[in-house]
């Protein structure tokens, strides 16, 4: 069981690793070992997640997602395989916490009789200092 937050775990059965070759730099060894981790979680066949977790956690990881529901994550930041693999396993594991949290709802307000009174004297000032940049008018004087 991998421990996500307090009320959500997830079981290592769930994940599915496949392991490949990395690209980049990393001399004669980077050809011969497959240290970089793809992991997949399947997001329909999950049990662990709830509901609407599992909305949260599509809307987050659109990109990431297959068409099959299949949630895949990318490691290659190290050279070991190992901790490619704990790094993938810590990047769902932020992903499904940041989806498990709910959103917080926005109470609508309504500006206050003073702020209105300050944007509309605000905005007269500007109107009248924009107004004296015209050109300037003849007078009779000249």
């Amino acid at each position: 069981m991998i421990e996500i937050s307090p009320g959500l775990r997830l079981p290592e059965e769930e994940l599915e690793f496949r392991y490949k070759r990395a690209s980049g730099p990393g001399g004669q060894h980077v050809n011969k070992t497959d240290s970089a981790v793809e992991l997949r979680f399947d997001l329909n066949a999950s049990q662990a997640l709830q509901p609407e977790v599992r909305e949260r956690l599509q809307r987050l990881a659109r990109r990431r997602i297959s068409r099959e529901g299949i949630l895949i994550i990318h490691a290659q930041r190290f050279r070991s395989q190992e901790r490619n693999r704990e790094d993938a396993i810590a990047r769902l594991a932020e992903l499904l916490r940041e989806a498990s949290e709910r959103p917080v709802r926005r109470i609508a307000t309504r500006p206050t009789r003073a702020s209105r009174e300050r944007r509309l004297t605000s905005k007269k000032q500007i109107g009248e200092r924009k107004r004296g940049r015209g050109r300037l008018r003849q007078t009779d004087d000249h």
